[in-house]
């Protein structure tokens, strides 16, 4: 059930949208994921000059750096994501060639975008009206079941690692797979204490439940989960669930509200079951996409009428994190340009104020509003760091091998 907002006059709406994008000047969004790298290697095999960001690209991208001006977005985790069914040597190249389009986009546009890897780095960006930009590694296998591939991604500036994508790997449990380790492997929970070690953040979007619970188990240091929501408000096995999100208090991490309308509004998860058990039916796998799975898929949309998630859908998931969680425990991870629809009001990444107005609506203070969208995130990485020195002044890089841990 959503929300429904005060109706008042368009003044009324212009006032608080005025409103919120005053807050976000003085605390604006970290976005604890986006997809822009894969969206460049896949729309323009990374050539920069074919897809300029630093031009408005409305109708071919949901990024760029004139539409995150707009967003007030002040720190963006960019994700170094590569497929899970990449495996082994060409997970880890394909990964290598994420983060060196990452680092290609600072180096081309200084001006706008500031590498960061600390918590300082984020809040000097912020002084010096730039775009903190992070870089988060989406899904174990882009290791290889190796710990020194996951310190080499360290080094290079990686610092949140999502533990699975929509595939198990050979440590760990995906929401979307069928369960096999029963949440972590032995070596699953070396690698969230070599994670610890190195100051990169255990990241929980993507994982089973039982992977979340044995995570924090095993951390020592807060993790986060870059985008997903409460799975209470929408029954997706992607989404939080509550007993989860209750942990959140004592192990310092945060959940970053996620806007994919399938994530976030039960019509919707129940619209693509219906749409995927058509294809099926039909013969062709659901994540088909050739043209003759398109034109069916086309004809049960004109049908069946794809059903819209909007500002207030997100806007009922953060107050339901707020409640279950607790504020200092939520933040903000849109995953533009990982997905093919967006909210309505949240089309990209210049709608964040339109959310921050949603949520003055609903009587969020500025300063619960500063710790979802600015301060929260900083906090986790401030953490985080001080857990790496401490972890790294009483123990020696691992050598452990999964052949060692897990038979």
């Amino acid at each position: 059930m959503e929300h429904s907002s005060t109706t008042d006059d368009g003044q009324g709406r212009d006032d608080r949208l005025a409103r919120a994008r005053e807050i976000l000047a003085a605390h604006p969004v970290v976005d604890g994921h986006n997809d822009l790298p894969w969206a460049l290697r896949a729309n323009v095999r990374y050539d920069l000059d074919r897809l300029d960001v630093a031009t408005d690209l409305t109708g071919r991208l949901h990024t760029d750096i004139p539409r995150l001006r707009a967003g007030g977005v002040g720190a963006q985790f960019w994700s170094v994501y590569v497929p899970s069914d990449l495996a082994g040597d060409g997970a880890v190249t394909a990964t290598l060639e994420q983060i060196d389009v990452v680092r290609r986009l600072l180096e081309r546009y200084p001006a706008d975008l500031a590498p960061a890897l600390t918590a300082d780095d984020m809040e000097a960006a912020r002084a010096q009206g730039r775009i903190a930009s992070l870089m988060g590694a989406e899904g174990g296998h882009s290791i290889d079941n190796s710990l020194g591939t996951l310190r080499s991604l360290a080094a290079l500036g990686v610092r949140y690692m999502t533990l699975t994508h929509n595939d198990n790997n050979d440590w760990a449990d995906s929401a979307t797979d069928e369960p096999r380790a029963g949440g972590l492997t032995a070596f699953g929970r070396e690698v969230v204490r070599e994670m610890n070690r190195c100051g990169m953040l255990v990241d929980l979007s993507h994982v089973a439940a039982e992977t979340m619970r044995d995570a924090l188990d095993a951390s020592a240091a807060p993790v986060v989960f870059s985008h997903s929501s409460a799975r209470a408000v929408c029954d997706h096995p992607r989404n939080v669930p509550d007993d989860v999100l209750e942990r959140l208090a004592d192990n310092g991490g945060v959940a970053m509200a996620t806007f994919v309308p399938k994530f976030v509004l039960q019509a919707a998860v129940d619209w693509t079951v219906a749409a995927d058990e058509n294809l099926r039916a039909h013969g062709f796998h659901h994540l088909d996409t050739t043209p003759a799975a398109m034109e069916l898929h086309a004809a049960f949309e004109q049908a069946h009428p794809r059903p819209i998630a909007t500002v207030a859908t997100v806007a009922d998931h953060l107050d339901h994190m707020r409640e279950v969680a607790g504020v200092d425990h939520v933040g903000i991870g849109g995953d533009y340009d990982g997905t093919a629809f967006t909210p309505a009001g949240l089309d990209d990444v210049a709608g964040y104020p339109n959310l921050i107005a949603e949520l003055l609506d609903r009587n969020w203070s500025e300063a619960d509003i500063a710790k979802l969208t600015w301060q929260n995130a900083v906090r986790v990485m401030r953490d985080a760091e001080a857990v790496a020195r401490e972890e790294q002044s009483r123990r020696a890089p691992s050598n452990a091998t999964i052949e060692e841990l897990d038979g």
